[in-house]
């Protein structure tokens, strides 16, 4: 099992300074299903700040916008994330809840 990290939407600023299409936030998702068809998600947009020379934004990639993304949530977020992601699915394969009626 893997997380699936996805870019969802990229909000830009259209002109900064003397570049054109610099990428301010990434809204992103990360998900997991396991062989039995349990899933796990987790969602929210985080603020870049992207130093140096700006890639054209024609040019820019997924994997490009979740390395950034990434970067800007910081290992321990990213792992916390990926934690949450595989308890989701832990629970639902051994839940300690349930709801319901008993006729």
């Amino acid at each position: 099992m893997a997380i699936t990290w996805k870019i969802n939407s990229m909000d830009r600023e259209i002109k900064q300074g003397s570049n054109d299409n610099i990428v301010t936030t990434l809204h992103w998702t990360a998900s997991e299903t396991d062989s039995d068809g349990n899933t796990g998600s987790s969602y929210g947009s985080v603020g870049v700040t992207l130093v140096g020379t700006p890639k054209a934004y024609a040019d820019i990639t997924e994997a490009d916008a979740i390395g950034w993304a990434k970067d800007a949530l910081g290992a321990d977020e990213v792992t916390a994330i990926e934690d949450s992601i595989a308890s989701q699915i832990a629970l639902m394969k051994t839940p300690t809840t349930a709801s319901g009626v008993s006729w």
